[in-house]
């Protein structure tokens, strides 16, 4: 983090609801610790209750000191003297006057440039009502920056997507609006970037002569829990695969930019996106599957099926797993396939990343009583829950059972560095705050995502599936295995 702190007032949209208090609260108060914010800078709480400072002070309190991640709470007094609320209708237009008149009492106050940044932790419904209201009722005009951060989902297909920004553009410029994906806050999915372009071991033999597949998944033991409502619009593909696993997907598969300014990043990110090879209906059903969760045990607990949780169908057909094949079709890639799945309800809460690279022409270190095969050369980039990197490769068996035998160089990032931050969270609010975008979705970057994923949903929306087709606690539906085995590959459990 920077020495030199950031003079700023933030609009926090949505302040008493459960990702401000146990993500953004604590974030922010850690940027404050680190000295990122200090003297010139407040935070406006925005919500509908009827709150005063104190009341809401004392809310920011418990939420921060419930966090885990902290190590402790110097500071936090202080911390607090920056913090207010408004009570706001964001619907009603005539109501914003009041905090407008709330940003002006503070920046004369704590002196904050006039910089504004409004974060809307709220459903997606309210984006266009919130940012409309801002431009009308004159809170955007301000002599310092103005910036937005908006959660997902943006959009629920091509087109409403579109519309959103469309929409959202009447207010903010798109260089002005950071669209947060907490993944791309994670500090080993940035260290992938540093991984590939860093390093002359790995970017030479990064494309189709030497990798034969790579591997990405993103599993969670736990079910939808509360969500069900959220759940049974999104499912598998637009909660996780449309934004996070497309965004690891164009992480691994970039050319090397010209330079790290965000937009050189991007610009390298579309590529890959626009060349992901669209799928018409049979090539859908022959390269994705999908799951939903069934009756199983989890860390050898019952668990539920998924047409069993709150406010879900008894007939739901919303995947809860999505496994895919995908092609790059571009020279560096063409021929490798990606292979992505995603879900809940299963055997292990893991985030990785495998690489497998192709074997040597002939091995000469096998017995004749023994298989000709070495063990595959494997990179594993490990995200959650622990973050880590291994390489495995083959030597000598010095034991003498066998000529060669596997070995793992692995780093895994110590405590004390994954102390730095208490969330991925407070990566992405530093960033917005230094005005760097490289790692929030540029509107290009989701339109393309939703280009490649809208024929996948139509497919499946109009056909019934034979769900529940995998057990909790399980690796998801054997259909997901075959899509690999077919290939002559399997799903890598490292």
């Amino acid at each position: 983090m920077i020495t030199q702190p950031f003079k700023v007032a933030i609009a926090l949209f949505g302040a008493t609801g459960d990702l401000s208090r146990r993500k953004l609260l604590p974030s922010m108060f850690h940027l404050f610790q680190e000295g990122s914010l200090k003297d010139d800078f407040a935070i406006i709480a925005v919500g509908r209750r009827d709150f005063s400072d104190d009341d809401f002070r004392k809310t920011a309190e418990e939420s921060i000191s419930a966090n885990k991640k902290l190590e402790n709470l110097d500071g936090l007094e202080t911390f607090l003297e920056h913090v207010f609320y408004v009570k706001l209708d964001i619907a009603d237009s005539n109501t914003y006057k009041v905090l407008n008149d709330k940003f002006e009492s503070l920046e004369a106050e704590f002196d904050t440039g006039n910089n504004r940044l409004f974060y809307l932790a709220m459903p997606p419904q309210y984006f266009t009502v919130i940012t409309d209201n801002l431009r009308e009722s004159g809170v955007t005009d301000t002599s310092g920056f103005r910036r937005l951060i908006i959660e997902k989902p943006f959009g629920k297909d091509y087109d409403s997507a579109l519309a959103l920004n469309n929409q959202i553009t009447k207010t903010f410029d798109e260089h002005e609006i950071y669209r947060i994906d907490h993944y791309l806050g994670k500090e080993m999915v940035q260290n992938i970037e540093v991984i590939r372009f860093s390093n002359s071991l790995f970017e030479p033999l990064w494309n189709n002569h030497y990798i034969s597949n790579i591997q990405i998944t993103s599993s969670e033991s736990l079910g939808v829990l509360d969500r069900g409502e959220y759940y049974e619009k999104s499912g598998a593909v637009r909660d996780m695969f449309q934004n996070h696993m497309l965004q690891i997907v164009s992480l691994l598969g970039m050319e090397p930019p010209i330079s790290l300014n965000s937009d050189d990043i991007r610009d390298e990110k579309i590529k890959v996106l626009k060349s992901l090879r669209r799928l018409g209906e049979k090539e859908v059903k022959k390269h994705f599957v999908r799951g939903q969760y069934d009756e199983g045990l989890v860390e050898g607990k019952a668990a539920s099926k998924y047409r069993d949780e709150e406010n879900v169908a008894e007939d739901s057909n919303t995947p809860t797993f999505i496994a895919s094949r995908l092609y790059i079709d571009n020279f560096r890639w063409a021929g490798v396939p990606f292979y992505v799945r995603t879900g809940k309800r299963m055997k292990d809460k893991e985030t990785k990343i495998v690489v497998e690279f192709k074997e040597v022409p002939r091995n000469l270190y096998y017995q004749a009583e023994e298989d000709d095969v070495l063990a595959k050369n494997l990179l594993v980039i490990r995200i959650q829950p622990d973050e880590s990197i291994t390489l495995h490769l083959n030597v000598k068996d010095y034991a003498g059972e066998k000529d060669t035998k596997e070995i793992k160089l692995s780093y895994t990032v110590a405590k004390q560095d994954l102390a730095r931050t208490v969330d991925a969270y407070e990566n992405l609010i530093y960033d917005c705050l230094n005005g760097d975008s490289t790692n929030f979705t540029h509107q290009e970057e989701l339109m393309n995502a939703w280009a490649f994923v809208d024929p996948v949903n139509k497919v499946w929306e109009n056909d019934a599936a034979s769900f529940p087709n995998y057990q909790s606690g399980s690796s998801g539906p054997i259909k997901s295995n075959l899509l690999l085995s077919r290939d002559g590959f399997k799903w890598w459990d490292v």
